[in-house]
């Protein structure tokens, strides 16, 4: 997603922040489907990729609690769950697990597709001139530290993806 603006005001921010707490409950439920997927580890790659969808599942959770705390300092009426849900859901998640050949690629494209989205907001937040009800330099210190997270996480399914090779 590119933001492709500045962020004006305090419903617009909050709005952003609510698309990634979806983004993180996409991200943290394929990671869940993945595992459930998975038979006993037969190699140590097995188990590294059971690892991997294991911490994914928990960082996207620890994420998305970080980011409902943020848009809960902001003191605006939150857009309907349903609404975020069906924004994200045409823009992200066009594509089921089950649509990949390798559920790592799945795990790739979920990883990129978080990164971006925080890269982008990032950048539309500190191209903004607007006073949010939030500590700002804040904000965009929680979202920079997901967003290294996430960047770690494309790195570790890129990895295993090469030792799979």
């Amino acid at each position: 997603m590119s933001l492709g603006q500045r962020v004006a005001d305090d419903h617009q921010l909050a709005r952003l922040l609510q698309i990634g707490v979806v983004i993180e409950d996409l991200v943290e439920s394929r990671a869940h489907h993945h595992l459930e997927s998975l038979s006993p580890p037969a190699d140590p790659i097995d188990e590294d990729v059971r690892d991997l969808l294991e911490a994914a599942a928990e960082r996207s959770a620890a994420h998305r609690e970080r980011l409902e705390r943020i848009v809960d300092d902001l003191d605006v009426e939150p857009v309907p769950y349903e609404q975020i849900d069906d924004l994200v859901e045409s823009t992200y998640a066009q594509t089921a697990p089950e649509d990949f050949d390798d559920l790592l690629y799945d795990q790739l494209c979920n990883e990129e597709t978080a990164y971006k989205f925080y890269d982008d907001l990032i950048e539309a937040i500190e191209g903004s001139d607007a006073d949010f009800e939030t500590d700002a330099d804040r904000v965009l210190a929680v979202l920079r530290e997901i967003r290294e997270e996430e960047e770690a996480g494309v790195e570790r399914v890129t990895e295993i993806m090469e030792r799979r090779s």
